[in-house]
């Protein structure tokens, strides 16, 4: 059997628009309903942490509700004839529902809560909300285990290790020009295939040989696949 090429893929907002979940910097996004400084930052969870929970407890319900579009679901095929490992800004669960099975996410997830004092405990959610008075088992409030603004990416040193064994780096749904973004692909190897999915019209001088298709992601996606098969020919 031969051996499969590694790709990794990296998805931003793009990615699950077509899911209807809300992106924080378009039109109509979230960020035009709450300010940030009052819902994905440290200090507002230390001034009002019922306004944090119940702003993440609609985003949970919202993200329940969504399923996997095309997009999803081609990256999950994908792994039939390639080694694919898929980093994510993403806090939806999307790229596990559509049977992808190697997924890093660099911001959190919204289906886990974590202790507010041990960033080690971590519990997957059955339920919508996390509610005030809910605890971990050290018996600190539990909070939403999503990475605000202002705080470490933990998993960013892991994202930067994955990057460097691409043969194929493929950037889907986020630009090229906003780092993390712009700092992961540097980190693949100079003579793997680059490709990015979306449809913004985007510099692309800082990186060199990047096949740029600019669709949405499915439609994107759904070109890059026959791209992709061709090369296993």
């Amino acid at each position: 059997m031969a051996v499969r090429k590694k790709i990794v893929v990296f998805t931003g907002a793009g990615m699950s628009a077509e899911s209807g979940i809300k992106t924080f910097r378009d039109s109509g996004g979230m960020w035009e309903e709450f300010k940030i400084e009052d819902v994905a930052t440290p200090e507002a969870w230390q001034r009002n942490p019922n306004l944090v929970l119940d702003f993440y407890n609609e985003r949970r319900k919202q993200v329940m509700e969504a399923q996997p579009n095309q997009g999803h679901k081609i990256l999950a095929e994908l792994e039939k004839h390639f080694d694919i490992q898929i980093i994510t800004q993403n806090i939806d669960d999307l790229h596990e529902r559509a049977g992808s099975k190697k997924i890093l996410h660099l911001h959190g997830e919204i289906m886990k809560s974590r202790s507010s004092v041990d960033p080690e405990l971590i519990y997957s959610m059955r339920k919508s909300e996390i509610k005030a008075g809910d605890k971990c088992e050290k018996g600190s409030q539990l909070r939403p285990h999503i990475v605000w603004f202002g705080e470490m990416v933990p998993e960013m040193d892991r994202a930067i290790d994955i990057a460097t064994t691409a043969e194929i780096f493929i950037t889907v749904g986020t630009s090229l020009v906003v780092y993390p973004a712009a700092g992961l692909i540097h980190y693949a190897p100079a003579k793997s295939l680059k490709y990015l999915v979306d449809p913004g019209d985007f510099e692309l001088s800082l990186v060199k040989d990047v096949k740029h298709f600019r669709e949405t992601a499915s439609e994107g996606l759904k070109l890059l696949q026959k791209e992709l098969l061709s090369l296993q020919q």
